[in-house]
């Protein structure tokens, strides 16, 4: 089945969909592992990943495609991308859309905010007009090439303009097409189940450690009528933390002893990456070939009889 029309068979499940947000193909292979049905990388942990820099679109489309394309080669679960605002008009757009699906991404989202955008827990956004950002819905959806990827709006209005106008601008972006919504940053649970209850559409809820929005557990956002919950930095918080304490140490004491019951060992990594798995490929073309010449040998000698 396509990865594409598993996330949709996962959206349209009765539980609510639990995306953790990954950064790199190691992560994302650490994620299947423990389970989860999709995973998400957005730009904020993508470009602290990549640059070592904040989330402010330093990262091109090119650059976020070569990222899905290889958290799509590590896995098999569905990846909801993030095409940040389109990186540029509806022309753009419909580039962006081409070259995501390429990457083998199963869903993605777009926002209304001016480029260059932020992340949308910080201050000082601006939205596009609502003319622009159905223009680019448009494209999103005509240049698809598969109908089961979804496309996701994103509307930061909230911010800038108030909770009313950001439901009135998720309305909108569902009637232009739509299959997901995502209003960044309500500030109260109250919000939170307006947003759910006046948009007629499944919407996503983003789940971000010392953000704007209060952070709730799956269940409890499945009560207020999410369909999807994001959590797109935890992890790479995580480690950032752990790194942190292990490079205090490391440059403290000259050595790792006190950490190593904290590590992954020598073995298990290798299971993490796969290494059993490339052997045991490397050694079945290997046999594929002995075969392969042993029985060439043996009818050329039937042909060729002394």
């Amino acid at each position: 089945m396509r990865r594409t029309t598993r996330f949709r068979q996962l959206l349209d499940a009765d539980e609510i969909l639990v995306l953790p947000g990954v950064h790199d193909a190691l992560s994302a292979r650490l994620a299947e592992a423990a389970g989860f049905s999709a995973i998400t990388c957005g730009g904020y942990a993508a470009t602290a990943s990549l640059l070592g820099a904040p989330d402010t679109a330093q990262l091109s489309m090119t650059e976020m495609a070569e990222l899905y394309a290889r958290l799509a080669e590590a896995t098999s679960l569905p990846i909801l991308a993030d095409a940040d605002t389109g990186y540029g008009n509806a022309v753009n757009v419909a580039r962006t859309v081409k070259a995501f699906e390429r990457a083998g991404v199963a869903a993605l989202f777009m926002e209304d905010q001016v480029a260059p955008k932020r992340c949308g827990h910080m201050d000082g956004k601006r939205v596009i007009p609502v003319t622009e950002m159905v223009a680019k819905l448009k494209a999103a959806l005509d240049s698809r090439e598969d109908q089961d990827l979804i496309i996701m709006a994103r509307t930061d209005a909230r911010a800038t303009e108030g909770l009313e106008a950001a439901i009135e601008r998720a309305q909108i972006y569902r009637e232009a097409g739509a299959d997901l919504i995502f209003v960044e940053a309500p500030l109260t649970i109250d919000e939170m189940s307006r947003i759910c209850s006046e948009i007629p559409a499944p919407c996503m809820a983003n789940n971000v450690e010392g953000g704007k929005t209060p952070l709730l557990s799956a269940e409890a956002l499945q009560e207020i009528g999410y369909a999807v919950v994001a959590f797109p930095v935890a992890a790479t918080y995580v480690i950032a933390h752990a790194l942190q304490r292990f490079y205090g140490l490391l440059k403290s004491t000259g050595e790792t002893t006190a950490m190593q019951k904290e590590m992954a060992t020598f073995s298990s990594f290798h299971d993490i990456v796969g290494l059993p798995q490339l052997r045991e490929f490397e050694r079945g073309a290997e046999a594929f070939a002995r075969d392969l010449i042993e029985r060439l040998a043996e009818e050329d000698a039937v042909r060729r009889p002394e």
